[in-house]
């Protein structure tokens, strides 16, 4: 039976946590000052320690040190109140979860569910290096790089926590499976793990798909609807694209990760969450509050632990063993080995990747089916560069000054690569490595702007509204 140690001083509320906690099946100690928790700990080494900070004696910081003796004891902070300071301070301390007064049962249930021994979790990061090492892979993420190498750090130093990851980087560069990996090796890998591509819903329909909806709530809701915070009780949201999520909408998702609460839309009933959430986009985040698409507040509470990705042209080294890869889980599932000749990987190597390793993988799956024998040679691969990398090779070419923001920028090579192919929405979204939906809301953007469009024509424009 697992044994569990509430170190607070308000002995009500020890008393109350101490009865909640039995409930759930764990024998229980409680204590009300620094040297009390130091004999109970001397006693029986606990699974978990529930913390208060604010000690009679001192700060409850202060046996963080005395929990690193046990290596199979995990600390959960109680704090009053939630906030940007008690998420920053928990991850420092190296604390696995915080739990916020006055307790909600849910919150309490759910971390107690997820207790699992530190050593545990520092063996499934040995297993994962020594992969890493051996095979060239940390999980589902390929590569061997010193900018790969400090992802990979970082997603162990922050996965046994439960604070909020906010992941940047172009599109294709992996923020999902890097989001996954997160979730994977946290306490809540036992629980659903859920993907929302922000830029992929209607606007209209947003709410209702991540906060749910009750019947007859608006016109065509025929039924209650459970959102995404629901179906993910106990376990991971990732939101991908989230400056592409309404600002309004924005405004509410703070309120859940401030408060730990919801409602449907049209409902009354407030609802517990215990989800956490990761984050991601692939525009600048400063950049997106600048353009109004960000709200900063919001920003704040999602950057609590910030990982970059860095693209596929500034980890060169990578792509052979990324391509391999790819190439041997298309062997595998069509039943023939092949294999890339010298000349291939030199290739691969010169190429730009304007798209990242979703594109690597697209043009290595290509690549099989069109070789010819065992062996896949240059002549399967690209010749050149998509039109969007070649645009100072005989095709329209975008000029910049030093000091331009890198919202114009992006609005300029959007339009340049829209009139370069022809207005083809569908190919304009596949070369800038975007989503249809984030293509379609940016021309929309632009053209309420009431500008004239600085490298591209009207017609351009007119074709979107």
């Amino acid at each position: 039976m697992s044994h569990a140690l509430v170190v607070d001083d308000d002995s009500d509320s020890a008393e109350t946590m101490a009865m909640l906690i039995a409930a759930e099946g764990f024998t229980v100690a409680t204590a009300g000052t620094l040297r009390e928790a130091r004999r109970q700990m001397a006693l029986q080494e606990p699974d978990i320690v529930l913390l208060d900070l604010m000690l009679p004696d001192g700060s409850g910081m202060e046996l963080f040190s005395d929990a690193k003796v046990l290596p199979n004891t995990e600390v959960v902070l109680i704090t009053g109140h939630a906030s940007l300071e008690t998420s920053i301070q928990a991850l420092r301390l190296g604390a696995a979860d915080y739990l916020v007064k006055p307790l909600h049962l849910k919150q309490l249930q759910g971390v107690l569910s997820r207790v699992t021994k530190p050593s545990a979790l520092k063996a499934e990061a040995d297993d994962l290096e020594r992969a890493l090492e051996n095979e060239g892979h940390f999980g589902e993420l390929w590569g061997k790089s010193a900018a790969m190498r400090r992802v990979y750090q970082q997603i162990l130093r922050v996965a046994g926590t439960a604070v909020t990851v906010f992941i940047t980087g172009e599109s294709g560069t992996g923020k999902e499976v890097v989001a996954k990996t997160v979730h994977d090796l946290s306490r809540r890998r036992g629980r659903p793990f859920f993907a929302v591509n922000c830029g992929a819903i209607s606007p209209n329909l947003i709410e209702s798909e991540i906060f749910g909806h009750e019947k007859g709530s608006f016109t065509g809701a025929d039924r209650q609807h459970i959102g995404f915070f629901e179906r993910t009780s106990g376990g991971t949201l990732f939101l991908d694209e989230i400056t592409e999520m309404p600002l309004d909408l924005q405004v509410k998702l703070l309120r859940v990760l401030e408060t730990g609460t919801f409602m449907r839309v049209g409902s009354t009933q407030v609802l517990e969450t215990d989800v956490r959430i990761l984050a991601a986009t692939n525009r600048s985040p400063t950049q997106a509050v600048a353009a109004g698409k960000l709200r900063e507040d919001l920003l704040y509470r999602l950057n609590v632990f910030p990982i970059h990705l860095p693209p596929l042209r500034e980890r060169a080294d990578d792509i052979p063993i990324i391509a391999a890869h790819f190439l041997d889980q298309i062997s595998q599932r069509e039943g023939e080995k092949r294999t890339f000749s010298p000349e291939a990987f030199a290739r691969l190597a010169a190429y730009p990747w304007p798209g990242n390793v979703r594109e690597l993988r697209n043009i290595v799956y290509r690549a099989y089916v069109m070789a010819n024998g065992p062996v896949i040679v240059d002549e399967c691969l690209p010749p050149a560069p998509p039109a969007a990398a070649t645009m100072l090779n005989g095709a329209p070419s975008v000029t910049v000054r030093v000091g331009t923001t890198l919202a114009e920028i992006e609005r300029q090579v959007t339009l340049a690569t829209l009139e370069h192919l022809g207005r083809h929405k569908e190919k304009t979204a596949a070369t800038l490595g975007i989503s249809l939906k984030t293509l379609y809301n940016r021309l929309k953007e632009y053209a309420s702007d009431g500008e004239d469009p600085p490298v591209t024509s009207p017609s351009a424009l007119d074709e979107t509204r």
